[in-house]
């Protein structure tokens, strides 16, 4: 048996960075349950010279194994522990594009970058295809995408993304930043803005990217693919067809600052009421085997009740091992959870 040590990367917030050590415990847990065959043991926090680390065993980790783990929210380095030497281990993650596609953006109520690499994550490794995480083009789609930081994940993964949300200014900001960011870092793209119309009424905006990874890839055809809906999540089985997506990951709004929203419903403070009213239609986009994963304030919302919604929508909850082990603080008024449900 091999020692390895994970470098547990920095984080900015100070709330978060309090949590990390612990998420990351609970995300290498599922990578290892999901794509390393159960292969580790004796996980555990450490410290080296003053520094968070998580420690872990394992019979001598291949180059795949290793390109799984470099894919973690959190990882900053991996070593083979000999003693007292660390031995790097080489990380090879699947980031296509420069990483302030992910952390220009600032805003108030920004998701941390880290978490929703996170809840991407555990969302495909819980599908039917997460041996495929490596070498797949997945589609994802974020139904309450606001300013597009898990669209933005996606893409750096080199996954097809969709997304869709009923707030103007998040659509509008988030077209500019794209449009802006892909000009000024010179990729080959093309996007355009258009109106959605049903029985002569103005129903949405649909933003629609494609982009090459290189230029090379971009002539040949082979461009990633972005589309972002100004509209409904509760209508989304009619703006997206049946059996599209991969995965579905959505951060639900934690009914502080500003709530849960359908044209239907209005602002309510929790966020079941627009699970239940969503779920049905997220559950016809996503493929067979293919999963849901969902972020919450559980101040607003038992883990529970939000499982029994996903359940009820034709879902399976996973609430097995270390998918139990997500939950963490934020602020005094925000505890954030996970659920993942695959579809049948």
């Amino acid at each position: 048996m091999t020692r390895y040590a994970l470098l547990v990367l920095p984080a900015m917030n100070r709330v978060y960075a309090e949590s990390s050590v612990g998420l990351t415990i609970a995300e290498l847990g599922v990578f290892d349950q999901a794509v390393l065959g159960g292969k580790l043991t004796d996980i555990a926090e450490t410290r080296i010279g003053g520094v968070p680390y998580v420690a872990f065993e394992a019979d001598e980790l291949t180059p795949k194994d290793a390109d799984y783990l470099a894919n973690m929210s959190a990882i900053y380095a991996l070593f083979r522990m000999d003693g007292r030497l660390l031995d790097p281990v080489e990380l090879r993650p699947l980031d296509k594009f420069d990483d302030d596609l992910i952390t220009i953006q600032k805003y108030q109520g920004k998701t941390n970058e880290h978490f929703t690499k996170l809840l991407l994550n555990v969302t495909l490794l819980a599908s039917a295809r997460a041996d495929e995480m490596l070498d797949r083009r997945f589609k994802v789609f974020d139904p309450l995408c606001g300013r597009g930081t898990t669209l933005n994940q996606a893409l750096m993964y080199g996954y097809d993304a969709a997304g869709l949300d009923i707030d103007t200014k998040d659509f509008e900001a988030y077209s500019t930043f794209l449009q802006t960011w892909l000009k000024r870092k010179r990729l080959k793209h093309d996007a355009e803005i258009t109106r959605i119309r049903r029985e002569h009424k103005n129903i949405g905006k649909r933003l629609h990217v494609s982009v090459g990874v290189s230029k090379e890839s971009y002539k040949a055809g082979d461009a990633l693919d972005l589309t972002y809906i100004n509209g409904d999540t509760a209508k989304a089985a009619e703006f997206y067809k049946s059996g599209s997506f991969d995965l579905v990951v959505a951060d639900a709004p934690y009914g502080v600052q500003h709530g849960s929203r359908t044209q239907q419903h209005g602002l309510h403070r929790s966020p079941l009421d627009l699970v239940e009213a969503a779920a049905p239609g997220w559950t016809k986009l996503l493929k067979p085997g293919g999963a849901l994963g969902i972020s919450w304030n559980t101040n607003v919302a038992r883990r529970d009740d939000v499982a029994e919604v996903l359940a009820g929508a034709g879902l399976e909850p996973v609430e097995t091992g270390p998918y139990l082990d997500f939950q963490h603080r934020v602020d005094q008024a925000i505890v954030r959870d996970i659920v993942v449900a695959r579809r049948p």
